[in-house]
């Protein structure tokens, strides 16, 4: 029996419809009473699971290596946690009239959570840029983002009625952090299961985050939360995600330039730099909003999706620019990453619309 594969023209991540599908059933079917304080028990059990999944995940050894391009890799980290914040502060000119306070307190969330990781490789590699440095990139703003998102949350989010509070510290470290480190320093025994079985851990990554989403809409069911949004606020909200993706594409690649570094280099760090990671965000988001986290996460399931769809289109132009003699040196071989053309493009098609 052939297995049913998403359609190659379907714009929208499959994921994505997964999501939505998940909001419309926590609208048609939330959870109330004890139902509701079971999915919450839940939702944190899977929170905490996922985050001892990416420390078991992240090689601290290929982290190491990817040291030695230290001045891309501060590149992105300083376009994920410095310039995307500061336009995310910029934003809070558009509230009350574009935005509301529960929307841009969503809005400045998502400016703080990390990169991508897949897509960024994904992208990176299709438009034939520096993969490994997309790698290293991706990995290290994982890492700094389990730190810096929740410091730059609290410096940030406790004026602007996102629900932000001392003891979301405290959650971080015991929901987050710990679970991270554990898996940090469980991978040298768990890294191999992990490795072979990483199709069905993959689908509990995701299932995990549906969990996430359905509980926290649900709840934002249950509160009325939904009352206060329109479709005009949100057509609004899209506009404004729409300015702040140009802003940064366009930033991380004619300000790589002007840093002086190479067109390869230069695609890892439009793609790292310019993406934000749902898979990060959503968890996060739980944790720190607790009952507002359903307005606070929609401005990044939106994000997410227009970033897919404009980087595709973005990578498969990049692709084109270059002749077979442009992207081949004297032996052959590409000259980003040191491997015959063809791999630089072969995993791209199947993860690049992966939700990370």
């Amino acid at each position: 029996m052939k297995r049913l594969k998403w359609p190659s023209w379907m714009p929208v991540d499959p994921y994505i419809v997964a999501l939505l599908a998940t909001v419309g059933i926590a609208a048609l079917f939330p959870a109330r009473g004890t139902s509701a304080e079971v999915a919450s028990g839940a939702s944190t059990a899977a929170v905490s699971f996922l985050f001892f999944l990416y420390g078991a995940r992240l090689s601290t050894r290929e982290a190491l290596d990817g040291l030695r391009h230290w001045r891309l890799h501060l590149t992105v980290l300083a376009c994920t946690f410095l310039v995307f914040p500061l336009l995310g502060l910029a934003a809070k000119g558009l509230v009350p009239h574009v935005l509301t306070p529960a929307l841009y307190s969503g809005f400045l969330f998502l400016t703080l959570v990390p990169s991508t990781i897949q897509s960024s490789i994904a992208f990176t590699s299709m438009a034939r840029g520096n993969v490994p440095a997309a790698i290293c990139a991706g990995s290290f703003s994982s890492l700094a983002g389990i730190v810096l998102t929740p410091l730059l949350a609290a410096a940030l989010l406790g004026g602007t009625g996102g629900g932000f509070s001392a003891d979301s510290v405290v959650k971080i470290v015991v929901q987050l952090l710990v679970p991270f480190v554990a898996g940090q320093v469980l991978r040298r025994w768990v890294g191999g299961f992990l490795t072979r079985h990483k199709k069905v851990l993959g689908r509990v990554d995701r299932g995990s985050i549906l969990l996430v989403v359905y509980t926290a809409f649900s709840e934002g069911m249950v509160r009325g939360i939904w009352h206060q949004v329109t479709w005009p606020r949100l057509l609004a909200l899209l506009g404004v995600e729409a300015v702040l993706l140009t802003v940064m594409l366009a930033l991380t690649w004619y300000g790589a330039k002007r840093l002086g570094f190479g067109r390869a280099d230069r695609i890892a760090i439009q793609f790292a730099g310019s993406k934000k990671s749902l898979a990060a965000g959503l968890p996060m988001a739980s944790v720190l909003f607790g009952a507002h986290a359903s307005l606070a996460v929609l401005p990044l399931m939106l994000f997410h999706q227009m970033q897919l769809m404009v980087c595709a289109v973005i990578a498969k132009r990049r692709s084109r620019d270059l002749t077979d003699s442009d992207v081949t040196d004297f032996d052959g071989r590409d000259p980003v990453s040191g491997a015959p053309p063809a791999a630089a493009t072969r995993s791209a098609a199947g993860t690049a619309t992966r939700s990370d």
